[in-house]
């Protein structure tokens, strides 16, 4: 059950981070000029002091988290908060243009099935 609600949540912040996206140069320079901005607000220092990673659950030293679009600049997604988590170095590397689902349900298939899930939830 919390597994469906994780799954709908995700959703919801792809959808709200997929706004009408005309894809120029120009649009993209501006998203990353206000992820580079949203970088520096107490809002993201506060995220990367948690120290987690939005995908893996591990637990890192603020200066090896980055931050990760769930819904890729390249797909269309903006810089805003609903849009932005922390991810270690490593997931963020091998989500790259990919959504946040996508990345996450192939991380599952390579993990095989989750143990202490019932069968016939």
């Amino acid at each position: 059950m919390a597994k469906t609600r994780r799954k709908n949540l995700s959703r919801q912040k792809e959808s709200l981070a997929f706004e009408a996206f005309s894809g120029d140069e120009q649009d993209k320079r501006r998203e990353k000029n206000l992820a580079r901005d949203l970088r520096r607000t107490r809002w993201w220092k506060e995220k990367l002091a948690q120290g987690i990673c939005h995908y893996c659950k591990g637990t890192f030293a603020p200066e090896e988290l980055t931050m990760d679009h769930v819904v890729p600049l390249a797909q269309g997604g903006k810089s805003v908060k609903q849009n932005l988590v922390c991810a270690c170095k490593n997931c963020n590397t091998e989500k790259s243009y990919q959504y946040s689902m996508d990345f996450e349900n192939s991380r599952q298939e390579e993990q095989g099935p989750d143990p202490d899930q019932d069968e016939n939830s």
